[in-house]
Parts: C-alpha cells; sequence; structure tokens
C-alpha cells in the first residue's frame, strides 16, 4: 500500500467518513419506506416490477460499499456495515418508543396514522437486518475475493459479480422473513424474481458510475490498479 502525504491522507479519512456516512443514510432512508410496495415500469418488460420502494435506493449502498472495499479494504467496510447495523437496532428502538406516547389533538400525525405507517416496521426492519448483514459480508468477501484473483484489475467483474449473488441472497432472505405464512408461495417467488432482476438491473447500471468514481479516485491518490489507501 501507498503511504500518501498529510494533506491527502487527510483528504483519504474525509473521503472514508463520507462514504460511511452515505451508506448509512441510505440504510436509513430504506428501512423507514420498506412498508411500501409499488410498481416500477421499464422499458424491457411488458409487466411491471413490484416492488418495496426500498428497492429504489438500496442498491446504492452496494456500490459504496464495493467503493469502501476497493480503496479502504474489507476490515474498515465492515466497520462501515456494523455500524449500519447498529442504527438499523437504534431506529426500531426509537419507532418503538414513538408509539408509547399517544398522539395530542393538534398532532398533524394521530397515533393511529403512526401504527399504519410504523406499526410493522420491527418486522420490516428485522427481516431487513438479517439480510443485510448476511448479503453485505458476502459482498465484501466475495468483492475481496476477485480483487486478488484478478490482481485489481476487472473491476466490472468484482463490482458486478459481488452485487448480483449477494443481492440474491439479501432478495431471498428478507422476502421469506418477512411473507412466509403470509403470501402463497407463488407470490413469494415471483416477488424474490422480481426484487432479484431489478437489483441486477440496477448493479449493471451503476456500473458505469462505480468505474467514474474508482478512475477518479484512483488518480487522485495516484494509485495504482487493486492499491488500497492507508491513512
Amino acid at each position: 500500500m501507498q503511504k500518501i502525504n498529510l494533506k491527502k491522507d487527510r483528504k483519504a479519512a474525509y473521503l472514508y467518513v463520507f462514504l460511511g456516512g452515505l451508506f448509512v443514510a441510505f440504510l436509513v432512508v430504506c428501512n423507514l419506506i420498506a412498508n411500501k410496495f409499488v410498481a416500477v415500469s421499464t422499458f424491457f418488460r411488458e409487466e411491471p416490477f413490484i416492488l418495496s420502494a426500498d428497492i429504489l435506493p438500496y442498491p446504492i449502498t452496494f456500490l459504496i460499499t464495493d467503493l469502501l472495499s476497493e480503496f479502504y479494504g474489507r476490515k474498515r467496510t465492515a466497520i462501515v456495515i456494523f455500524t449500519g447495523f447498529i442504527a438499523s437496532i437504534l431506529i426500531i428502538a426509537i419507532l418503538k418508543l414513538g408509539a408509547l406516547f399517544p398522539s395530542i389533538e393538534e398532532s398533524p400525525v394521530s397515533s393511529e396514522t403512526y401504527a399504519i405507517v410504523f406499526g410493522n416496521s420491527w418486522r420490516v426492519i428485522g427481516a431487513s437486518m438479517i439480510a443485510y448483514i448476511m448479503a453485505q459480508l458476502i459482498d465484501v468477501q466475495l468483492y475481496e475475493f476477485w480483487k486478488k484473483r484478478t490482481k485489481g484489475k476487472m473491476l466490472w467483474l468484482r463490482n458486478n459479480g459481488s452485487t448480483i449473488f449477494s443481492q440474491l441472497v439479501d432478495t431471498i432472505l428478507v422476502v421469506l422473513v418477512l411473507f412466509i405464512g403470509i403470501k402463497s408461495y407463488e407470490q413469494i417467488v415471483s416477488i424474490i424474481i422480481d426484487g432479484w432482476v431489478f437489483k441486477v438491473v440496477c448493479a449493471i447500471v451503476d456500473t458505469p458510475i462505480i468505474y467514474v468514481s474508482v478512475f477518479l479516485i484512483r488518480r487522485y491518490f495516484n494509485l495504482k490498479p487493486g492499491e488500497e489507501i492507508k491513512f
């Protein structure tokens, strides 16, 4: 690894904190909007995708962990992942705390509305947490594996390969925890397929984004392919 000068050392730390903060922010948003299901139409499929609204920002978290893995390594990426896990636990506690106090008459959000929106959040967030921690750790491990095997080359392989497989694990786990015993087997399979296919499309679409991001960061810190930032 290359030891960078003090100024870039500081900026490397800022970049790490910035990417980690974005990751936790997107994860929190995912947890808060996961109760809403939407139909997303695409040009390549006649039928719309039936998805939880959290699937729209969730692929960004994998893009961020891939960038963290690329430049800061598996251990520092794992710290960010576990920080997001703790943040999710705190969300459950805060939502439960908010439900303990009845709303006043002038409140724009009544206790009933609050219960409808967040009443089953513990199950949604719980399912997301189980799927999230396993999928993200799998993603990091696979990314690190392909990074070493390709000696820092073939960025598209480790980006898409790690994300596509880990997103399959994530989708299966979260759908099973949420809907087993509630929806039929056919409905569960359909939701899994829709969710995973949509995530695969997102992984492919974000490939140019990670290439541009990696190019700019490597150029700024003067890094070779596969080289990580040490600070």
